[in-house]
C-alpha cells in the first residue's frame, strides 16, 4: 500500500469554510463534519488566514455587517432568555 496523498482544497472552499466557521454559531466539529473535513484541518485554516475583524479595526463596519451581527446576538439572546424562562418555571414548581 501506498502513502495517502493530502486531498487538496480549492482558495474558494478554504475561504467559505473559514467564514463559516467565523460567523455561525455552531461548534467547529460540526462545521466540519459537515464539510468533510478534519477538525485539525479546519483549525490550520483559521490560524492561517487573518481575522476580519482584527483588519477592520480602524474602520467602522458596514450597515449590512453591523445587520447580520445584530440578528445573530438577537436570536442568541432570544435563546438564553427561553433558557432562563424555563429554569425558572422549574424552581419556582420546586420551591411550593
Amino acid at each position: 500500500m501506498g502513502k495517502r496523498r493530502p486531498r487538496r482544497y480549492s482558495q474558494e472552499f478554504r475561504a467559505e469554510a473559514v467564514r463559516l466557521a467565523r460567523e455561525s454559531d455552531r461548534s467547529l466539529k460540526d462545521i466540519s463534519a459537515e464539510l468533510g473535513i478534519s477538525t485539525t484541518c479546519m483549525r490550520n485554516w483559521l490560524s492561517s488566514t487573518p481575522d476580519d475583524k482584527q483588519s477592520t479595526k480602524g474602520r467602522v463596519l458596514s450597515l449590512e455587517e453591523q445587520v447580520r451581527q445584530l440578528k445573530r446576538d438577537n436570536e442568541r439572546l432570544r435563546e438564553e432568555r427561553e433558557i432562563l424562562k424555563k429554569a425558572t418555571a422549574f424552581f419556582a414548581k420546586d420551591g411550593r
